[in-house]
């Protein structure tokens, strides 16, 4: 069998394994990362993204055209969401919807125009010859359409959509009267936020690595011997073996905790006793873009104990019922602060102290991605981000939260994190949730 039958084969019974929810288990003596992975998709779903997704967004954010500058060193964030990763000089590249329909224009350097129109990812590249300006060339272009409002990348809310350095936009105005110019910060939201359906298959295959070694992590755990940090180098080498990355800062994933809450931060050598609660906040990037973000939680048994106390059980079951209560509140056309209070109401209900954190995150291309988020129902401030509707496609990280204090001191909690996909009534997770609190034996 050939490389590349013997790669078709492995993606088949990836991509089955995925959409039956059942653990991913390829791993041996002969195990290959890149036959596991296959090629990269990317190139494919970017070019669908801009076809498909970018003129809605333009239409919804109420812009003309939206005009990207790339350059070499210090690129824009969303260089390589638009073909603009590999720009020396300044490239401006050109979205925009007329009478005739969607259009997407390069213009770049000379000596990078071939290689980026063998791309295929834009409608024309035209070619701007040494010593003359892209922007400038782009300007002339716009000059001949009827552009009201023209979006570039300046924003105080999205870093993904601030990327304009102020050199450049000295430059633009210098061409295009700055009265037109108005923030991506909306545009880029609308196409951010959305997933296509290949991206949330992605997303779901890395879901289900993530807590599938999550609960091998587990299985390795001596109480009175294995700390928190052993946990987090067990899972450092499956990421190594299956040639993944960090989903977030490399220092703070994973993030286990068998102790008082520490909040966002990095495993301890603590060591894990009889009694104890353990969580696990992980994520992996796959394909160097799309990323996970789950957590799962144990408890260790008292000797003698075959099952968890009653006030541990109860925790567990009310984490578990807001984490199901988000989920049912989760719709389009829903705002994230409702998502928020739906699962805070059952909280209250359950006697949880107070927690800081929001419900739940847009996941995707970050951690912390581009969307509503689900939170706000607590707080005197709310983000506006908060106070956004739902839409299909729209793929989120969220928690059922339960939190209790200590008798040592400090607080404990409980957030029961899946990942869900919003869907054209509804949202569905990623994968099987947690329904169970997992058991570690002392004896």
């Amino acid at each position: 069998m050939n490389k590349a039958i013997f790669g078709l084969f492995l993606a088949a019974i990836i991509l089955l394994s995925c959409n039956t929810k059942e653990p991913v288990k390829v791993e041996g003596e002969d195990f290959n990362p890149e036959s596991f992975w296959g090629e990269n998709p990317w190139p494919e779903i970017r070019k669908k993204r801009i076809d498909s997704l970018l003129p809605l967004a333009l239409e919804s954010a109420k812009v003309d055209a939206w005009l990207v500058i790339c350059r070499e060193n210090n690129n824009d964030p969303l260089a390589d969401h638009i073909g603009g990763e590999n720009a020396g000089g300044t490239a401006a590249f050109l979205f925009f919807n007329d009478e005739d329909g969607f259009h997407s224009f390069a213009f770049s350097p000379i000596g990078e125009s071939t290689a980026l129109d063998d791309l295929d990812i834009h409608d024309k590249v035209i070619p701007v010859e040494r010593g003359l300006s892209a922007i400038s060339q782009a300007a002339d272009f716009i000059k001949t359409k009827n552009f009201k409002r023209i979006a570039v990348n300046m924003s105080q809310s999205n870093s993904m959509a601030d990327g304009l350095s102020h050199a450049q936009y000295t430059t633009i105005i210098g061409h295009i009267d700055k009265n037109k110019l108005v923030s991506s910060t909306d545009l880029v939201y609308e196409w951010l936020s959305i997933k296509l359906p290949e991206e949330v298959e992605i997303l779901r295959k890395a879901a289900q690595l993530t807590a599938d070694w999550q609960i091998e992590a587990y299985k390795t755990v001596v109480p009175g011997v294995s700390t928190d940090a052993d946990i987090a180098r067990f899972l450092k080498q499956k990421m190594k073996t299956y040639g993944v990355t960090d989903a977030w800062s490399p220092d703070q994933n994973p993030n286990v905790n068998s102790g008082a809450d520490r909040g966002h931060s990095h495993a301890t050598d603590k060591v894990i006793m009889p009694g104890d609660v353990i969580q696990i906040d992980f994520g992996i990037k796959v394909y160097n873009r799309w990323v996970s973000d789950i957590q799962r939680f144990a408890y260790v048994l008292t000797k003698g104990e075959t099952k968890a106390p009653e006030d541990i059980m109860h925790y567990w079951n009310s984490g578990k019922a807001g984490n199901r209560a988000a989920l049912a509140a989760m719709k389009p056309g829903v705002k994230g602060i409702d998502v928020d209070r739906a699962q805070r109401e059952l909280m209250e209900k359950a006697g949880s102290e107070y927690v800081m954190w929001s419900t739940g995150h847009p996941v995707g291309y970050v951690a912390h991605d581009v969307g509503p988020n689900l939170g706000g129902s607590q707080s005197s401030h709310v983000r506006p981000s908060s106070r956004k509707e739902l839409k299909a496609g729209m793929t989120f990280a969220f928690d059922g939260f339960h939190a209790w204090n200590l008798e040592n001191g400090g607080v404990k909690t409980i957030s029961v994190e899946e990942m869900a996909v919003v869907t054209e009534n509804a949202a569905e997770y990623l994968i099987d949730p947690q329904e169970d609190l997992i058991l570690i034996s002392s004896d």
